[in-house]
């Protein structure tokens, strides 16, 4: 392993907190991984990585010299691709939440790998927000409001919802006109998997916005389920609209309160702050960006 390929492989390990996982996803053998990092910590006369039983942590000096290593690959990388001839390769890792995916990213995706060949994308879909350096993810698709974090967050789309219901509820419990009218009605439950509350439905009037906390007969976790709860008639739903525009063309959802829209939701890409950007991910990032533009 020549010295370039050593400081991607202490990268990966500082990020990772592991050498076992480092080793799986450069690929190499863990024996491997702790020949080259004694080899590096001899050549450079310092300790690098501090072990215990259950994570690798970088010493003061291993902090440091993480820091130079991201600059000088970077560097390397940006210099490699100022010639044409370099490909973006590699396995990209990345976290989306599924409506999204399904709707903005897997119809264009064949596109993307038919023009980035030798680029393997490996996507997970999780329930809750995780540490992308830990879990060495890439890049993530959110939906909402990001906490504050050190990951660089690039929006994407601003998302416009609606509240509807479906053609049988609105016959049995009535169209509601007004927030007031709300009193006499009933949601599908969305619930938090943080905190176990349902969502409030939302409602924005000049610029202010109301919280209603409406009983649900049923509550759900999944984006579809609770769709699907809201066409079977079991009560109002509040989604975006393009989850949900061919429901209301054809007739099995119902717009209603459209004078009280709630909130629009802003979707973005996030990806690690301070770290080597590899070529794969940003011609991913520009990809996404693309992709959701053509809303």
């Amino acid at each position: 392993m020549d010295r370039f390929d050593s400081m991607q492989l202490f990268i990966r390990i500082v990020e990772r907190r592991s050498f076992t996982a480092a080793a799986h996803d450069i690929g190499i053998p863990r024996s491997t991984v702790s020949q080259v990092i004694k080899q590096m910590e001899e050549r450079l006369g310092v300790q690098l990585l501090q072990r215990t039983t259950r994570t690798v942590r970088p010493t003061l000096d291993g902090e440091a010299y993480y820091l130079r290593c991201v600059d000088i690959l970077r560097d390397i990388e940006e210099a490699e691709g100022a010639f044409s001839g370099t490909t973006p390769k590699g396995k990209l890792r990345i976290e989306v939440q599924g409506t999204l995916a399904r709707h903005f990213l897997l119809p264009r995706l064949a596109d993307f790998l038919a023009t980035y060949p030798e680029i393997e994308v490996s996507m997970t879909e999780r329930d809750r927000w995780i540490d992308l350096v830990e879990e060495g993810v890439d890049c993530a698709l959110r939906w909402g409001q990001l906490p504050d974090s050190d990951l660089v967050a690039r929006r994407l789309y601003l998302a416009k919802r609606v509240t509807c219901a479906s053609p049988k509820y609105l016959f049995e419990f009535g169209m509601p006109l007004n927030s007031s009218d709300l009193e006499k009605h009933f949601v599908v439950g969305m619930r938090s998997l943080t905190t176990g509350e349902l969502d409030p439905i939302e409602l924005v009037n000049k610029n202010e916005t109301q919280r209603i906390l409406l009983p649900a007969r049923v509550s759900v976790t999944d984006p579809e389920s609770y769709i699907d709860n809201t066409r079977h008639g079991l009560g109002l739903a509040q989604m975006p609209l393009f989850h949900v525009r061919e429901d209301l063309q054809s007739g099995r959802l119902v717009s209603v309160l459209d004078s009280t829209p709630p909130p629009s939701v802003p979707v973005s890409l996030v990806y690690p702050r301070g770290r080597q950007l590899p070529r794969r991910l940003r011609v991913f990032i520009d990809w996404t960006v693309d992709a959701f533009s053509m809303e």
